[in-house]
């Protein structure tokens, strides 16, 4: 049995290596080909001891385990040996990433990854049960329905967190600050994902939020920056949110900075093998939008997200502000081995349009602003010079009328639901404009000293 086992192996490994490969989804472009690099001496002794092992496995584990299942824990115990986001798909996991990448999928929204044997939560996605149920970046998940995730990978957790439309999960979670673990209901959803939303913030100033890079983000962003443009008040700026937003296709993050920029480098990547080295340039195919922007990242904001916040930074093409981004700068290839199963490979690191590689670095943002809860310090009544009796006059033959009054709301403490981040930005925004104003022509005097 070794010896026929070990044949097989060598010639699945052989026919692997020999074989062109199509990428396929998530943080890569097009579909293409990769030259294989030239093969090399396998290591017989190595391969003699796995098709033992597998052996000893199917004569003497405590219950009879089918070879399809051990070669498959064998390849996804491989690829998952390499880094946190190289993976084994199986049919339910192909065909999620398949879909994930069109914006419908099933599930709870949330973006995880593991981290000292527990799940950790990368992000929530906008409006789905996990951001409603208050779910955060960084938190980890410990126990589903009372069952501990210990032992268990990444598949078979998220295999957990699955299920109809409807059905209720509990998840235990840990969340940094908090003392003791605390249990989260929630009901499980279609997760259909609004990639590109927009909104007015205050007549002149337009907001765009990106949740993920998908295969129509491109296109939805020029149609959300033209219902801005169309507005009744001219556009004087812009907010471009990236917060939470994992990422996606390569090829949307290329199309979104596109629409910012009329030449350059956008993003290039490099690996091992020559296909792998590909740089993305802007097209010059119709004006860029010159409106002034300010992009918003934070812990949450990785790979597709910090392309855009990279290139727009070392373009000079917007202010970048919040808290330094995940870090997630390698390109993850879908390589299909089947009709029905794949295998997700890092094949590359890439860099922004100066050189820097994002890879467990991040973006640091050009003005640092920590999400905080801010309150007024003052409230009630408040007095001014036109209040006082006998208080001297304009000068300019108007009569000053008085202006006392309570204090008002909307301040930072209550604009967009107390996000000081965004209110940040907006206030940015106002002073690039007050600044770009032509200069109000001063009147001159002519005096005489006696």
């Amino acid at each position: 049995m070794p010896n026929m086992l070990r044949h097989t192996l060598t010639a699945i490994t052989l026919a692997l290596l020999a074989a062109p490969i199509s990428l396929m989804a998530e943080d890569d472009v097009a579909t293409k080909e990769i030259t294989p690099a030239p093969q090399g001496q396998l290591p017989l002794q190595a391969l003699r001891n796995f098709a033992d092992v597998f052996n000893q496995i199917r004569l003497s584990y405590v219950e009879e385990v089918d070879d399809k299942t051990l070669l498959e824990n064998a390849i996804r115990g491989m690829l998952s040996g390499l880094d946190p986001h190289s993976d084994y798909l199986d049919a339910n996991s192909f065909e999620d990433l398949q879909n994930h990448t069109t914006g419908e999928f099933g599930g709870l929204g949330i973006e995880v990854g593991m981290e000292n044997g527990f799940i950790k939560v990368v992000t929530p996605i906008d409006d789905t049960p996990a951001e409603r149920a208050g779910i955060q970046t960084g938190d980890l998940i410990i126990q589903i329905d009372n069952k501990p995730i210990k032992g268990l990978n990444l598949q078979e957790a998220v295999a957990l967190m699955r299920g109809p439309a409807g059905s209720k999960i509990v998840l235990t979670i840990l969340r940094s600050g908090i003392s003791a673990p605390f249990e989260v209901p929630l009901k499980r959803d279609v997760i259909t994902v609004a990639s590109v939303r927009s909104e007015v913030l205050e007549p002149g100033y337009g907001y765009i939020r990106i949740s993920q890079f998908q295969s129509r983000t491109g296109q939805d962003l020029k149609k959300e920056l033209a219902k801005l443009k169309a507005g009744r008040d001219e556009l004087r700026g812009l907010v471009l949110d990236l917060r939470s937003n994992p990422g996606g296709l390569l090829q949307a993050s290329v199309q979104v900075v596109n629409e910012f920029i009329d030449e350059g480098l956008i993003v290039y990547t490099e690996g091992r093998l020559p296909n792998a080295y590909s740089r993305f340039m802007a097209s010059a195919k119709k004006p860029a939008d010159d409106t002034p922007m300010v992009v918003l990242i934070n812990g949450g904001s990785a790979s597709a997200s910090e392309i855009v916040a990279g290139a727009l930074q070392d373009h000079r093409r917007a202010v970048i502000m919040g808290t330094r981004s995940f870090g997630k700068g390698s390109v993850q290839t879908v390589l299909p081995l089947s009709e029905d199963s794949a295998i997700k490979l890092t094949t590359a690191r890439y860099f922004t349009p100066s050189g820097r590689s994002i890879q467990a670095q991040g973006i640091e943002p050009d003005i640092v602003v920590e999400r905080a809860r801010i309150e007024a310090l003052t409230a009630g009544i408040e007095i001014t010079e036109a209040d006082l009796a006998g208080h001297l006059g304009r000068g300019d033959g108007k009569e000053s009328t008085s202006v006392s009054r309570k204090a008002e709301k909307g301040g930072r403490e209550d604009f967009a639901g107390g996000d000081n981040q965004l209110y940040e930005a907006l206030n940015l925004l106002k002073g690039m404009y007050i600044m770009s104003k032509p200069k109000t022509a001063i009147v001159e005097t002519e005096t005489s000293i006696q």
